[in-house]
């Protein structure tokens, strides 16, 4: 029979074990090899039952049970080390507060998905866990974050394959009171919550939700409330799910209501307000009409409250392509937002102006969220060295008259939380070598640029820690997949061949990511034929394990699936190649650190970041991928193998393929292999186990999520604290005002006049070259704009690369047709083809970049001719 109502039992824990529920409730111990080895001390059985989740182990122990462990010294004194030790990891001075500099009292930071642990499934991919590993990344620098994302009661779906392969999708209903959360309550003891306004006089409200990340606060909006609708229920029923209306009030809710949620937050519990924002991707992007409306209830106009808004914000992107941005019709957006909604007293004309694609081959009438984010915002990145470029080359249009390379668009490379990632294995080696607390400084804050103490590990304690993670991840292929089967309706009698899949001396190679079209899930089987002569060799055979999910909503990706699936079905293979369904934190845990080599072959450069491979690098796993994303970035032959990609313009898509996957094949029969199988004097792979130390040595601390963070702070959230708190309401209206002014008067700057004391088109390197130029600045004056000479080598088509910029001085007033001339330098230190221009910049103490407004002046087509001489 079928309840018709359900609850929550919790457990009464006797007095001396109360802590266990607090350990509980701080997720630290996802991350804290101690905390878990105490909680699956409790009840092995059941911890393993739970999903090693405490919270679900906790209501599942017998009382009988409890009494005992009440009564067990032993355990107590371990409880209490464990908590005391929680409590100075919580209350202690870490890598933040010991940091020299005016940094940010607080920093809040949204996400629309935070995969922090298997326990809390609020995540679909890598978005998700990358904004987890922030956050827990952050709690083990001390940085004073408060992490804000929704609550969505089914989560992101759980994958299972019918027979014939076929993704299918499920989503259980997940009920807060089984999570490790808390409700944010009022001073009474009331739930706290925040409301948006909606068209047609109705409100939406939410409820908060608080789940603690070690130091971090996670507030997380929850809408399945008695007060809404049943309609209003539904916005976060699931991550990404929905029509276009829908996926709007989500983001409404993340961005306006995370900022009143945040609000509530720090009023209740007395934490810092925060500083700076921090936008993870577009999602988020409302809260800072959020805020520039809190500035206008101050007396701000929309201009001065848009200026201090963005003095304090940082945007990230994630996207290298324009679909994977979201983006409403205008009226939709007009609808929610005026009068008759959300932020009344703020004229739509204003807030759509924010999101319009008004940009060449932008569309006129979408709202785009990534332009919102990046109009509200003073800083802004990519995550890896290449996306950064990628994003200035996608986003140029919103800075008319700048290169590519000049659009304010930095980048700082993703990272991963190595206590999260790395196999205790792996991390009991690295301690018996250098200590455990040297071991746990060196993954969590890092700052060295080598871990030179792997180079002493001796090779046979590398080789057998490898076998034994590929050995572990052996078993648990085959428990998987004998679930799987087991979901796909075959019975027991079926199933005795799965005992024979996969070997543990046998070079294991993992694929696991979600299933678009451009990470070519499928390029391993372009030739069938190939790949089933690598996977049965029979001196230096290959083993592959593959997970990923496609979005529900992508029939081609899940074909892809089914491909794969069919393939790896084949009775002559499958001991050799398996797909596990519902890929999820709990089993990359276990394959990331199995593989001896991690795959990854999308077409480049649609990949922003790609993290997986980060965390199998850390466990000693080698990298084969194609150069995109991180690996573009920090590639060397020493740690792993570079696919070459077939980029030629006039390459069809299908060509391309075939040329990449051949050359994918070649690598694995030519270099990957025979260096795997290949045996030194002392019966060892020696040139392997040196490859996997290099991966540890130099790429494990580049690798880092607290690298990452450490660059945050000190890259974008510092100089955007600092600028938050020079942007007072004064300096705000004064820099509206500004900033309207120079764009009405734009149109009367420009460069009339340039010439040079060169009388020749050569010259000798090192010699410097007058200046002079004549420019008209209309109604502004000489303290509105820089004059810049740039210069640097030029190309056939005489455009300059890696431009050198020198500021030009006055030199008197204003002529009687009120033009004014700048003088300078122009020194010629690079040999070659060389040239230069002149421009004009706003210029004013408040601005992040003299890119900021998107003008600039530059000589005409007449004054061009009369400008001197290229020198080549």
């Amino acid at each position: 029979m079928k309840a018709i109502r359900r609850f929550t039992v919790r457990p009464l824990l006797p007095d001396a074990l109360r802590p266990l529920s607090d350990l509980a409730r701080n997720l630290r111990w996802s991350w804290h090899a101690e905390t878990r080895d105490l909680f699956q001390s409790v009840d092995p059985e059941h911890w393993a039952a739970s999903g090693d989740d405490p919270v679900r182990l906790l209501g599942s122990v017998r009382p009988a049970r409890l009494a005992e462990l009440a009564e067990d010294r032993h355990f107590l004194r371990r409880l209490t080390a464990v908590a005391d030790d929680l409590h100075d990891y919580v209350t202690g001075e870490r890598w933040y507060q010991a940091h020299p500099g005016e940094l940010p009292a607080a920093v809040a930071y949204f996400s629309p998905e935070f995969g922090v642990t298997a326990a809390l499934p609020q995540y679909s991919g890598g978005l998700g866990i990358l904004a987890g590993d922030h956050l827990k990344a952050a709690s083990d620098l001390g940085v004073p974050l408060i992490g804000v994302g929704l609550l969505y009661r089914h989560g992101y779906f759980r994958q299972s394959l019918s027979r014939d392969g076929w993704q299918q999708e499920h989503y259980p209903v997940l009920d807060p009171n089984e999570l490790p959360v808390a409700l944010l309550r009022e001073a009474d003891g009331t739930p706290a919550q925040v409301s948006l306004a909606l068209p047609g006089g109705k409100r939406l409200h939410a409820r908060i939700w608080l789940a603690q990340v070690g130091r971090v606060p996670l507030l997380m909006l929850d809408s399945d409330v008695e007060e809404n609708d049943l309609g209003e229920r539904g916005v976060t029923d699931r991550l990404y799910g929905g029509g276009s209306e829908h996926r709007l009030l989500q983001e409404m809710l993340l961005g306006i209501g995370g900022v009143r949620a945040v609000r509530t937050y720090c009023r209740l519990t007395g934490h810092a307000d925060p500083e700076v924002f921090h936008t993870n991707e577009g999602h988020a992007g409302f809260l800072g009409l959020e805020r520039i409306a809190e500035l206008c209830d101050q007396g701000l106009d929309f201009d001065a409250g848009l200026e201090a808004v963005r003095a304090g914000t940082v945007f990230t992107t994630h996207t290298p392509v324009p679909a994977g941005i979201d983006r409403f019709d205008r009226e939709l957006v007009a609808r929610h937002f005026g009068p008759d909604a959300e932020l009344p007293r703020m004229d739509v004309g204003r807030i759509l102006a924010l999101g319009m694609e008004t940009y060449p081959g932008g569309e006129p009438n979408l709202f785009n969220m990534a332009v919102m984010g990046l109009r509200l915002a003073q800083r802004a990145n990519g995550v890896s060295l290449l996306h950064g470029q990628v994003s200035r080359e996608m986003f140029s249009g919103l800075w008319p008259g700048f290169d590519p390379e000049e659009v304010p668009i930095t980048s700082v490379t993703n990272g991963v939380h190595a206590p999260t990632w790395v196999a205790p294995e792996v991390f009991r080696l690295g301690a018996r070598q250098i200590g455990a607390q040297r071991t746990e400084d060196a993954l969590t804050v890092g700052g060295s640029d080598r871990w030179d103490a792997v180079g002493d590990i001796p090779d046979q304690d590398i080789w057998e820690l490898r076998r034994s993670l590929r050995e572990q991840l052996v078993m648990e292929v085959r428990e998987r997949l004998r679930a799987s089967w087991r979901q796909r309706g075959a019975g027991t009698a079926e199933l005795g061949w799965i005992d024979g899949v996969l070997d543990p001396d046998v070079l294991t190679i993992g694929f696991a990511r979600r299933v678009p079209s451009y990470k070519r899930l499928t390029l391993m089987l372009r030739d069938r034929d190939r790949l089933m002569d690598l996977l049965l060799h029979p001196e230096r055979p290959i083993q592959i394990v593959v997970a990923g999910k496609a979005h529900p909503a992508d029939d081609g990706g899940k074909r892809l699936v089914q491909e794969l699936v069919r393939f790896a079905d084949d009775p002559r293979v499958r001991h050799r190649i398996v797909f596990l369904p519902d890929y999820g934190m709990a089993m990359a845990q276990k394959l990331y650190p199995g593989c001896d080599i991690w795959l990854n072959n999308p077409l480049r450069p649609l990949e922003a970041c790609g993290t997986s491979g980060m965390k199998a690098a850390l466990n000693g796993c080698l990298n084969l991928s194609v150069l995109d994303g991180w690996w573009d970035e920090w590639f060397q032959p020493d740690f792993g193998w570079a696919i070459p990609t077939a980029d030629g313009a006039g390459t069809d898509p299908d060509r391309r393929d075939d040329i990449e996957a051949d050359a994918l094949y070649e690598l694995l029969e030519q270099r990957v292999t025979p260096r795997f199988y290949e045996r030194g004097q002392g019966g060892l792979p020696d040139r392997w186990i040196e490859m996997v130390r290099q991966t540890l040595t130099l790429l494990g601390p580049k690798v880092l999520a607290g690298r990452m963070v450490r660059e945050y702070v000190e890259r974008l959230y510092a100089p955007a604290a600092h600028a938050h708190r020079t942007m007072a309401p004064d300096a705000a209206r004064e820099l509206a005002e500004w900033k309207a002014r120079v764009r009405e008067q734009w149109h009367g700057v420009t460069v009339d006049h340039v010439e040079t004391t060169a009388a020749t088109t050569t010259a000798e390197l090192g010699t410097t070259l007058g200046l002079r130029v004549r420019v008209g600045l209309g109604a502004l004056g000489p303290d509105d704009v820089e004059v810049q000479a740039v210069s640097g080598r030029v190309d056939e088509e005489d455009r300059i690369a890696d431009a050198a910029t020198v500021p030009l001085k006055p030199v008197g007033g204003p002529d009687p047709e009120g033009r004014w001339v700048y003088e300078g330098p122009l020194s010629l230190d690079r040999t070659g083809p060389f040239g230069y221009t002149v421009r004009i910049l706003p210029a004013h103490r408040l601005l992040a970049s003299g890119a900021e407004l998107g003008v600039v002046a530059v000589p005409s087509e007449d004054v061009v001719e009369g400008a001197g001489v290229l020198m080549r």
